[in-house]
């Protein structure tokens, strides 16, 4: 949910390798800024790890970029399994989020200078892998910490690999969901018997609905913020746009897309921002307080909001976004644990990492009360995680979720929806036309599909 600058060019990155002999080293250095998307570089000084504790353990160095109630939770549980002292102690970096944590990641990479796990959004693993900057994960390592390919879902263990490696082992998946307060949808009779909401299985039931619950609230019936925000506009659009079963191909050397499908989900969505069932210019800020303060009935946002739901003491529960248009789909990106390269790494230290990773996945019923959905299914099947609500009920949009389009420039923190942001906020925003808007986003899209990975 942030904005970034623009990153540099890579074609001038080639223009420089075809004059000048560097080595590998010095490319990658020369490339990083354009896959953080232009973010302050920083001295790596200071960030080689301690090969032990002070108790004699392997003294583990772990990168994060979790902030606010998900760094407070994250910090809990590595104080958690260090408590088991099952081998390691692991100290925590936080950097901050986007473009500037995922160029010192890379750059930490290529110095030499890694830490020993770090946690990367699923969705960046295909532009960091190919180059080196992520050594894959040992199967059969992973097995004697009790880890294994069947304890996730298939399309989750997927994004972690490449070229028959697996460089990425999911910690969750955080999808955009939709909540609803379950006094307002009573009122506006859209409950079911068991007191959920009742199916709604096309565009026009939703917006049906949506209008029911804006004459019980008097404002409006559904919260989404997007204004300044591309992730926000990615999010609903991608998802409504996988319900049509649409594809959206970034390997070639122009995206191969659905304008059909494309077209229609963005109409729908300039009809839901018509000034009763949602505001036509609300930011993401906006959204989440009028939902939380009960001026509408329902709001698509991420899981992580979960937290301010029950602070704010709501009556509410939560579901996959609903088929409206054929095909169960949501958006959604993955916390996942990565090995940043290091060239000799220590046979101990690395046995530790996996060990407390392990040790992570087991324990993710802590990071599933707040709010996201934990990758490693023995949590989910447990009998204290379908307990817990309305994170069950919600848990399957984890079995229907898209990821960004692959491509080195896209994934969270990248610029990718940025371009979305710029080419077709005024879609939202003023009604432009959708198919116009669109084309743009395709155009600006394949600009960069025909600039090489700097890495």
């Amino acid at each position: 949910m942030r904005t970034h600058h623009a990153p540099p060019g890579p074609q001038d990155l080639v223009a420089r390798a075809a004059n000048i002999e560097l080595s590998r080293r010095q490319m990658l250095l020369g490339s990083l800024a354009a896959l953080g998307g232009g973010a302050v570089l920083g001295s790596l000084a200071g960030c080689a790890p301690s090969s032990a504790s002070a108790s004699g353990v392997p003294q583990l160095n772990f990168w994060h970029l979790l902030s606010g109630g998900d760094g407070i939770n994250m910090a809990n549980l590595v104080t958690k399994v260090n408590a088991e002292h099952n081998g390691y102690d692991a100290t925590q970096t936080v950097l901050a989020w986007g473009a500037p944590y995922y160029t010192k990641l890379a750059m930490a990479s290529v110095g030499g200078r890694a830490p020993d796990v770090a946690i990367m959004h699923a969705s960046r693993v295909a532009g960091y892998a190919p180059g080196g900057l992520l050594d894959p994960w040992d199967l059969d390592m992973l097995a004697d910490v009790d880890v294994a390919q069947a304890d996730f879902l298939d399309r989750v263990w997927a994004k972690g690999g490449l070229d028959g490696k697996q460089y990425s082992i999911a910690l969750d998946s955080h999808p955009f969901i939709m909540m609803y307060n379950t006094d307002i949808a009573a009122k506006a009779g859209a409950l079911g018997a068991d007191g959920q909401l009742a199916p709604i299985t096309s565009p026009d039931q939703f917006l049906e609905v949506a209008r029911a619950m804006q004459a019980v609230t008097g404002k409006h019936g559904l919260s989404y913020g997007y204004l300044g925000d591309g992730a926000q506009m990615w999010r609903l659009f991608y998802t409504l746009y996988k319900q049509h079963d649409a594809e959206f191909d970034l390997s070639g050397a122009t995206a191969a897309v659905d304008d059909d499908a494309a077209v229609e989900s963005l109409e729908f969505i300039q009809q839901l921002l018509d000034g009763t069932i949602c505001t036509p210019n609300g930011d993401y800020g906006t959204a989440v307080s009028e939902f939380m303060s009960g001026e509408s009935g329902m709001f698509f946002t991420g899981v992580w909001e979960l937290p301010t739901a029950k602070n704010a003491g709501i009556p509410f529960d939560a579901q996959p976004i609903p088929t409206l248009f054929g095909t169960a789909a949501a958006y959604a990106d993955s916390h996942a644990f990565t090995l940043p390269h290091q060239s000799h790494p220590d046979p101990v230290k690395r046995k530790a990492t996996y060990q407390f990773v392990s040790d992570l996945l087991h324990q993710s019923l802590d990071w599933a009360e707040a709010g996201h959905i934990p990758a490693f299914q023995p949590v989910i099947q447990s009998p204290e995680y379908q307990a817990l609500l309305p994170q069950a009920h919600y848990a399957p949009a984890a079995e229907i979720l898209n990821y960004d389009p692959e491509a080195w420039f896209t994934g969270s923190g990248s610029d990718f929806q940025s371009y979305f942001l710029e080419t077709v906020q005024n879609v939202y925003l003023q009604g432009d036309d959708a198919a116009k808007g669109f084309a743009a986003f395709v155009r600006r899209v394949n600009v960069q599909l025909a600039k090489p990975n700097p890495v």
